[in-house]
C-alpha cells in the first residue's frame, strides 16, 4: 500500500486522520472522494492483505502447528502482525491486583487496525439501542436516534458488501430490500440448532456479515452512494470491480487476498488511495493533537518509530479515530495551559464510562451430529446463523433481572483440523491408535458452542486514566484501567447460561463445558471481546458530555472523534458497522464545514 515517510508529508492538509481502522478508513473515504487533502496516522506497520495472507496454507505448514504464542495472540496464520493484549515498548496498567477488575487491551498495531482479524458481524443497533435510558431509565440516550443514523448504514452495507435476511424481527432493524447480499446456507449444525431452538423459543437466523457471497453491482451502487460526483463514481467501481466474492477458503481472520471480506485495506483505503488526496504515514505513534493559542486543532504530533524522531503533520482540521482506548490516551496526553486535564475535556468525561461486550460460552455434544460424512464447512469464515435478543416485553414487563439484551453466536464446523485432537478429550479417553482414529471420526463436528454477546450498562466504576508513573518507551504516559461489571451483566450471563443449555437438551445433546456455572464465574474479562467503545461519549450538553450529535468535541470545533469512543452505550450489536456509519455521516458534516470555510 503506498505510504510516504514524514519528510514528504505536505506543509498542511485539510484534515489529519489518527487511526486507519474502521472510523479512520471510512473517513478518508468519504473526505478524499470529496476532494479534500488528508494525512492519514497509523501506529503500526504498512500491511498489504494481497501479498501477506497465508489464505492456502494449512496448519502443518506454520510454526508450532499455528499454534498461538505471546507474539502470535490468535495463532500464526492471524492478520495481526504485530499487536495483541501486550505491545512492546508499549505497557498499560491496572489500577488493582483483582482479577476481575482488571481489563484486557487489544491493540492492533497495523493499517487497517481491528478490521483485519475482526469477526465481520455487521448489526445495525435499533431504535432502542439509541434510547436506552428512556425505555429502563439506566444508563444514557444518544443525541441521536436510528431514523438519523439509517440512511449512513445503508451507504455503509452497500459500499463493504454484507449478507443476510430480512426477519422483521422487534429492534433487529432489516436494511431495505437489495441492499444484503444473498446469506449462505447454514451448516449441519445451524440447522439443527435452528430447528430445536424454536422449541425453548429462540430465534436462529442468518446472521449480517460482511463478506461478499456475490460481487457487488459495479454498475450501479457507486451512482446511489455519490449521486453527484461522477469522478468518485468511476474510483469506487474500479475498486468494487477488484474485489471477488468468496469462495470459502480459509478462516475471515487470515485476511483475504481476494477483498472478498470487508478490511479497511482493501475496501476503504484504495479508493481513498486512489483520488490522490490521501497520504499515510505508517509506524506514527501519535503523542498529541496539537494545538494554537486560540484553543483551534492544528494537526498531531508524533513519534515515527521506525527513527525514534519526534515528527508532526499540520491540519485544518483533525480526527481521531484511533480506537477508544487509543483516543483516550491521546487527548488526555494532549494538555496545554488551556487544557491541563487534557485536551477537549472541560466536561472531565475523557476516559469515563468504558464499556465492553458482556462475554460469556458454553458448549454441547451433540450425538446427532456424529459420523457425519466427510464434507467441506468451511464457510464464510465465522458463524452463518445467530440468535437476535428476543426477549424485549418480558424485559420491559419486569420478568427478568437483568435490563438489557443479548444475541447469541454459534460455533459448529468441521473445520480444518491442526496439530490438537480435533475432538474433546473425555470423548475418545482411552482410545488408542486405529480405535482412536475411528472414534476421533465419529466425534469430529458433533458439537456446539454458544455464545453470549450482551449490552453492558455504563458504569462510573469502569474507565481509563493516566498513569502518573509509566511511560512507554519514547516517555508517553500509558493508560491505566479500572474495571468492573454490575449485577446486571453477571445476572445477564446466568440467563444465557441457562439458556445455552436449553438450546442443547433440546438438540438431544449433553453440555460439556461451564455445566452448573454462574454469569460471575465465568463471564470474560472486561476488554477480552475487544469491543471497547466510551471514553468521549456524545450528549446534548457540553457539561454531560465529550461530543455533540455531529462526533465534534464541545471544546475544540475541528476536532472530531470517530471511532468506538463517542459510543452512549454499547448494544448487543457488535460496533464496527456503527461507527463506520457515523464516520460517514460526520465525514459529510466536515465537508459541508469544509465548504462554508468553518474548518
Amino acid at each position: 500500500m503506498p505510504t510516504i515517510k514524514p519528510s514528504q508529508a505536505a506543509q498542511e492538509y485539510d484534515v489529519a486522520i489518527i487511526g486507519s481502522g474502521a472510523g479512520g478508513g471510512q473517513m478518508a473515504y468519504t473526505l478524499t472522494l470529496a476532494g479534500l487533502k488528508c494525512v492519514m496516522l497509523e501506529s503500526g506497520r504498512d500491511y498489504d492483505p494481497g501479498t501477506e495472507t497465508p489464505m492456502f496454507q494449512r496448519k502443518d505448514q506454520a510454526p508450532l502447528m499455528g499454534a498461538p504464542t505471546p507474539d502470535k495472540h490468535l495463532g500464526f496464520h492471524d492478520s495481526t502482525i504485530d499487536g495483541g493484549w501486550e505491545v512492546p515498548n508499549e505497557p498499560y496498567t491496572q489500577s488493582n491486583d483483582k482479577e476481575e477488575e482488571q481489563f484486557w487491551w487489544w491493540r492492533s498495531r497495523m493499517m487497517g487496525g481491528r478490521t483485519n482479524h475482526w469477526g465481520r458481524i455487521s448489526l445495525r443497533n435499533g431504535p432502542y439501542d439509541f434510547k436506552p435510558r428512556s425505555r429502563d431509565g439506566l444508563g444514557l440516550d444518544w443525541p441521536l436516534d436510528y431514523e438519523t443514523v439509517e440512511p449512513y448504514y445503508t451507504n455503509v452495507e452497500r459500499l463493504i458488501g454484507v449478507y443476510g435476511s430480512i426477519e422483521g424481527l422487534e429492534n433487529t432493524p432489516d436494511s431495505p430490500p437489495g441492499v444484503l447480499l444473498p446469506p449462505p446456507r447454514g451448516r449441519a449444525a445451524e440447522l439443527l440448532a435452528q430447528k430445536h431452538a424454536k422449541k425453548v423459543g429462540v430465534p436462529i437466523v442468518p446472521i449480517h456479515r460482511a463478506v461478499l457471497t456475490k460481487p457487488l453491482d459495479a454498475e450501479t451502487i457507486p451512482a446511489k452512494l455519490h449521486p453527484n460526483n461522477k469522478w468518485a463514481q468511476k474510483i469506487v467501481a474500479d475498486s468494487m470491480r477488484a474485489r471477488a466474492a468468496c469462495f470459502w477458503a480459509t478462516p475471515c481472520g487470515r485476511g483475504c487476498n481476494i477483498r472478498a471480506n470487508y478490511q479497511s485495506t482493501t475496501v476503504h483505503l484504495p479508493p481513498a488511495l486512489a483520488t490522490g488526496n490521501l497520504d499515510i504515514i505508517p509506524d506514527a505513534h501519535a503523542r498529541e493533537v496539537t494545538i494554537d493559542r486560540n484553543g483551534k486543532a492544528t494537526g498531531a504530533l508524533f513519534i515515527d518509530k521506525t527513527t525514534g524522531r519526534e515528527e508532526r503533520v499540520k491540519a485544518k482540521a483533525v480526527v481521531v479515530a484511533a480506537s477508544s482506548g487509543e483516543t483516550v490516551r491521546i487527548l488526555l496526553n494532549s494538555k496545554s495551559k488551556r487544557f491541563p486535564q487534557g485536551l477537549a475535556n472541560r466536561s472531565g468525561l475523557i476516559g469515563k464510562y468504558i464499556m465492553d461486550t458482556v462475554g460469556v460460552d458454553l458448549r454441547g455434544h451433540i450425538p446427532a451430529l456424529e459420523n457425519l460424512p466427510a464434507h467441506n464447512e468451511d464457510g464464510a469464515g465465522g458463524s452463518h446463523f445467530y440468535a437476535p435478543w428476543w426477549l424485549y416485553r418480558e424485559q420491559q414487563a419486569g420478568k427478568l433481572d437483568f435490563a438489557r439484551g443479548y444475541h447469541v453466536e454459534l460455533g459448529a464446523t468441521r473445520r480444518m483440523p491442526g496439530g490438537s485432537l480435533p475432538v474433546s478429550a473425555s470423548l475418545v479417553r482411552g482410545a488408542y491408535g486405529s480405535q482412536l482414529k475411528k472414534e476421533a471420526r465419529r466425534y469430529y463436528g458433533a458439537s456446539l458452542s454458544l455464545a453470549c454477546r450482551g449490552e453492558m450498562i455504563p458504569n462510573e466504576n469502569s474507565y481509563a486514566e493516566l498513569d502518573p508513573n509509566v511511560k512507554d518507551k519514547w516517555g508517553i504516559p500509558v493508560i491505566r484501567w479500572h474495571w468492573r461489571w454490575s449485577d446486571h451483566e453477571f445476572n445477564m450471563a446466568t440467563h444465557a447460561l441457562k439458556t445455552f443449555t436449553s438450546i442443547i437438551e433440546a438438540m438431544g445433546g449433553t453440555v460439556t463445558s461451564n455445566r452448573n456455572k454462574t454469569g460471575r464465574e465465568v463471564i470474560r474479562p472486561g476488554g477480552k471481546t475487544k469491543h471497547e467503545v466510551g471514553g468521549a461519549m456524545m450528549g446534548n450538553a457540553p457539561s454531560n458530555s465529550v461530543c455533540n450529535k455531529w462526533n465534534q468535541t464541545w471544546d475544540v470545533k475541528n476536532l472530531f472523534v470517530n471511532d468506538g469512543s463517542s459510543f452512549v452505550s454499547n448494544a448487543d450489536k457488535n460496533p464496527t458497522l456503527t461507527i463506520m456509519a457515523l464516520a460517514w455521516r460526520t465525514g459529510d458534516y466536515i465537508i459541508e464545514q469544509a465548504k462554508k470555510g468553518n474548518l
